[in-house]
């Protein structure tokens, strides 16, 4: 048991000693990591101060500073690993580097997912910071792009965390990507106003508007004949095409487009909807060869159309006298039952 004990502590002592003699070397280790992990931040800074001015280059700044960074800090950790452990190759720090790299990147498989469409983002520039996006039911403006995330900032104050490998797989609408943008709204007019009249009425109105573009010109077009309207598209062109310029400037253009209309005599019709009862006339109720049910009757005489109002009244009599049988038939009970 003595021997045992005796044994323990001659392994605790040794260790003891071993860490005491690594010691010096772990403090300079600590002290290297630490100057390479600030220098790698400060070699972002720089590269980022450098292309910040630049749209262009923006993106490719920051990934550049990214890079920069963790080169910067992997450089220091093989130096301090050398410092702490002589023994230690460089070789193998390559393969247990590579080693470790598979067993991470099944591990965190999403996460390295999102920091290579992060990266192939900022690369390719498909949208920028600043930008105004559309992404699924999302919309707003894009704060920052990160390695594994891109931030937006909605209309209505609320900020969207958007993972890099959804936007990278999937369609995204970027509203702020050219310096103009055409806007456009259906108008309906009534069938009895003139098609002419009322596009050049629209076109006026939508030059009159101050913060359109003349170039490219607007234009108004029928797209559809509807159902108690037609329906004339107007375009027209906006710069820059940001939401706040393009509400206002629509609220403005459809607000002189409807007094302008209205001040005309154009109508602006609401839609209606029309009652066909089945039986149509009065000479041809039942007859279902006749019946006309609002259509043409071609050839021959027309029936007389069925007078609405006759009809109910008719309706309110046989009501009425079905009443007052059902009432005479109770009396007449009464009556019996009183005998």
């Amino acid at each position: 048991m003595n021997a045992e004990i005796s044994t323990l502590l001659d392994k605790m002592q040794a260790m003891l000693k071993g860490f005491i003699f690594l010691l010096p070397n772990m403090v300079l280790a600590l002290i290297v990591f630490a100057i390479f992990f600030f220098a790698g931040r400060a070699i972002k800074k720089v590269v980022r101060n450098l292309t910040r001015d630049r749209r262009q280059a923006r993106n490719l700044g920051m990934v550049l500073g990214r890079l920069a960074q963790g080169t910067t800090i992997l450089v220091g950790l093989f130096i301090a690993l050398s410092i702490v452990i002589p023994s230690l190759k460089a070789s193998d720090l390559v393969q247990l580097l590579g080693i470790s790299g598979v067993a991470i990147g099944f591990a965190f498989r999403d996460i390295l997912q999102n920091f290579l469409a992060g990266i192939l983002i900022l690369l390719t520039e498909p949208f920028q910071i600043d930008d105004q996006i559309v992404f699924k039911d999302f919309e707003g403006t894009v704060e920052n792009i990160q390695t594994r995330a891109t931030t937006i900032k909605t209309y209505d104050g609320r900020r969207i965390v958007i993972p890099n490998s959804e936007l990278f797989t999937n369609s995204v609408t970027v509203n702020t990507a050219f310096e103009n943008r055409r806007l456009q709204y259906d108008i309906g007019i009534g069938y009895g106003d003139d098609i002419d009249e009322a596009r050049r009425f629209i076109l006026e109105a939508i030059h009159e508007t101050d913060g359109v573009l003349e170039t490219p010109a607007p234009d108004a077009i029928v797209v559809d004949l509807a159902g108690s309207t037609v329906n004339i598209r107007a375009r027209w062109w906006v710069q820059p095409p940001r939401r706040a310029d393009v509400l206002d400037l629509q609220d403005r253009v459809l607000t002189n487009i409807k007094s302008k209309l209205t001040a005309n005599g154009i109508d602006l019709p609401f839609p209606t909807q029309q009652i066909l009862f089945h039986d149509q006339t009065e000479a041809t109720d039942g007859d279902r060869a006749r019946q006309r049910e609002g259509w043409p009757v071609g050839k021959g005489d027309a029936p007389k159309p069925r007078n609405i109002s006759h009809a109910l009244r008719q309706l309110a009599e046989t009501k009425s006298q079905r009443n007052g049988d059902e009432g005479h038939h109770d009396r007449y009970s009464s009556a019996q039952n009183d005998q």
